[in-house]
Formats: structure tokens, sequence, C-alpha cells
């Protein structure tokens, strides 16, 4: 962990609600004015999207049913420590991007599926920001939680996940159901292993759940609205969370644990903005040397 470098870090599986949590932090570092390197885990894989599906071919030939991009032999799971301990030390480090579709590769000169080179992050700025699937994975080999200021995890129950994956992956990817399906049980063993211990790693979880019936998730017609969903948000260490200002500030709140609020799913941005603000601006007077 550092002073000077502070590193915030997002970690949840696909089709979690990163990407919107991100949104929320992005609203913050504005309002605030915090200069911020943004690092995607997808750009720590190990293969670009030709290698990956012939690795996983070779895998299966092989007798390996889950080899996945949630495991460590699909990612660089070394240089992604590497980065988060050399920017805590200096400020810097290397990162490239992953290029997913055609409007990134205009701005990215790089194929789609393809990573572009790699380069040092902006120099001078405040934080690095994180948001992928490791961002507070701990195995034999690798500990990229123990240099995370603050770690995020985001994570739905696994039904509604999956009914999100579904319907994105239908609907924005053109796959079948049993092709999603087929992904989702390759997953399984390194999601168990490797996604799901981190969120014991994590400072602060939000974890939500539909108030609707989602117990078939295959063939749910929609996401559940966050109108039809709560949010359970656990913080690791509850010593300094003020409850009471909380659950006043939220509408319909309420604790379900001494650690843990429950909000109305259509509340998460605002309790977001209530819950991360402050500790974003913690991290910036101790980098300052104001605390």
């Amino acid at each position: 962990m550092s002073i000077k470098h502070p590193i915030i870090s997002i970690t949840g599986s696909s089709g979690a609600g990163t990407s919107s949590v991100k949104q929320t932090f992005e609203q913050i570092f504005r309002r605030e004015k915090v200069e911020v390197a943004y690092v995607e885990g997808d750009s720590f894989h190990r293969y670009d999207r030709d290698e990956m599906k012939m690795a996983m071919a070779e895998a299966q030939a092989r007798g390996n049913a889950h080899f996945s991009h949630f495991g460590p032999q699909a990612n660089l799971l070394g240089e992604l420590e590497t980065l988060f301990k050399e920017y805590g030390e200096t400020g810097t480090g290397q990162y490239r991007h992953y290029v997913h579709d055609e409007n990134e590769a205009a701005v990215l000169h790089s194929p789609p599926g393809t990573f572009t080179p790699w380069r040092e992050l902006p120099a001078n700025t405040d934080l690095l920001f994180y948001e992928g699937l490791h961002g507070a994975v701990v195995t034999e080999e690798v500990n990229v939680a123990r240099y995370a200021d603050l770690k995020i995890g985001v994570v739905p129950v696994i039904n509604l996940e999956w009914t999100q994956k579904l319907h994105r992956d239908r609907n924005t990817r053109g796959y079948t159901t049993e092709a999603v399906t087929e992904t989702i049980l390759r997953r399984m063993h390194d999601y168990v292993y490797y996604i799901c211990p981190q969120f014991s790693e994590t400072d602060i979880n939000f974890q939500r759940a539909a108030t609707v019936d989602t117990s078939n998730p295959f063939v749910a017609r929609s996401i559940p609205s966050p109108d039809e969903s709560i949010v359970v948000i656990r913080f690791r260490d509850p010593r300094g969370v003020d409850f009471p200002y909380l659950v006043t500030m939220i509408a319909g709140s309420w604790m379900s644990r001494a650690n843990s609020i429950v909000i109305p799913g259509n509340k998460l941005d605002l309790a977001m903005q209530l819950i991360l603000t402050p500790r974003i601006l913690e991290l910036m007077k101790r980098k300052r040397g104001e605390a």
C-alpha cells in the first residue's frame, strides 16, 4: 500500500456491473479534480482473442474443461502484481489496452481482439484505478490484493449474474443460449477458486440481489431493473462508518448486520457517492500530507 501513489481496485466478474461502478468513480474523480491512471483488467489477459480460442481448444484436447479467463493460466497475474507494486513505489508502470471492437480499434489503431503495445502509464497521476477480474487476487504465486489501498468488490448473486451474462452475450455478441451456458460451466471452477475468494479481501462489497424471480436465469426474458433489486453493502471494517447517517440519507435502507447496510437498487449511485467520496478524499489528503 502506498501513501504517495494510492491504488483503487474494482473487482467483479464478467457482467457484474463493474463498468457502471467505474462511471460513478469517474464522476467523483472529475468533481474532486483527481488525475487518474486507468488500467483495465482484460489488458492483462495472456492471450488475444484468436490465441485464446486456440488455447481453449488445446486445453479441451488435454481433458481440461475449465480453462477460462477467470483463472491464472490465462492471465498475466505476475505482471499485474508488478504494476501495482511499481506504481505504489514510483507512480508509474507498464500497461496496455485490449481492443474490444471496431470503435476502439479506430482510436487505438489495433484490430479488434488484439492488444496495443506495452507503454508507460501517464506521468503525474494522483492514483491508479484498476477495474477487472483480479484486482484482489491472491494465489500461491502472487498477491495483488496487498498493494491496493482501497479494494471494492462488485458482484450480483449468482442467478442474477447469469441472467445478465446471458442477455449481454446473446443480445450484443450474438451467442446462443447453449454457447453462453457452456461458457458459464467452463468458468465455474475458476470462479469458485479465483473470483469468489477475492471478495473476502475487499474493503467494501456491493452485492445486487433481485426482488423478482430469477430461479431459472436461462429462460429469463429480461434483466431485473434497479427498482426490482436491492444492494447489500458490506464493510470489511465497519469502524468509522457512520451507519445512522447512511440510513438517514438513503431512503428505504436498513442495517442487516453490524457491518452491512441494505439499500434499494435504484439508490446505488447515491450510496456509492456518499460512501466512496470521503474515502477518495482521505487518500488524497494522505498523499498530500494533510492527514
